[in-house]
């Protein structure tokens, strides 16, 4: 990376995903685990015919503040550009929304979490 702010970006879904991060940032990213306590798993149907041509399927994890004390959403740690963020922020629909958190390792970064009422699933 270059002189560009460097943020930090929690995923737990298919920005994990080697397909996603080509098309998306143009290069596979590095990342390490990490863990979102007070957090459980749900997941969404997408529409979005882009996100699901990238991502190959149209069923998408999404996590929900959870009242269970020792619930914990594992995913990855990935530092992004500016720009990578801004790609990040266009993958993401509507369903989603970047919200800042501190993970387990007490790591700042930003996630995408629920963005509102809806419906959702088990997964």
């Amino acid at each position: 990376m270059t002189d560009q702010t460097v943020h930090h970006l929690f995923s737990y879904g298919t920005l994990q995903l080697p397909g996603v991060q080509l098309a998306r940032f143009g290069r596979r990213l590095d990342g390490r685990p990490d863990a979102l306590p007070g957090f459980r798993l749900t997941s969404i149907a997408i529409t979005d015919p882009e996100v699901i041509a990238a991502s190959g399927t149209d069923r998408h994890p999404l996590v929900v503040a959870s009242a269970e004390g020792g619930d914990a959403v594992e995913g990855s740690v990935f530092a992004l550009t500016d720009a990578e963020l801004a790609a990040a922020d266009d993958y993401e629909v509507d369903d989603y929304a970047r919200t800042e958190v501190v993970l387990r390792s007490g790591t700042r970064a930003w996630a995408y979490l629920d963005a509102g009422p809806r419906d959702v699933t088990a997964p």
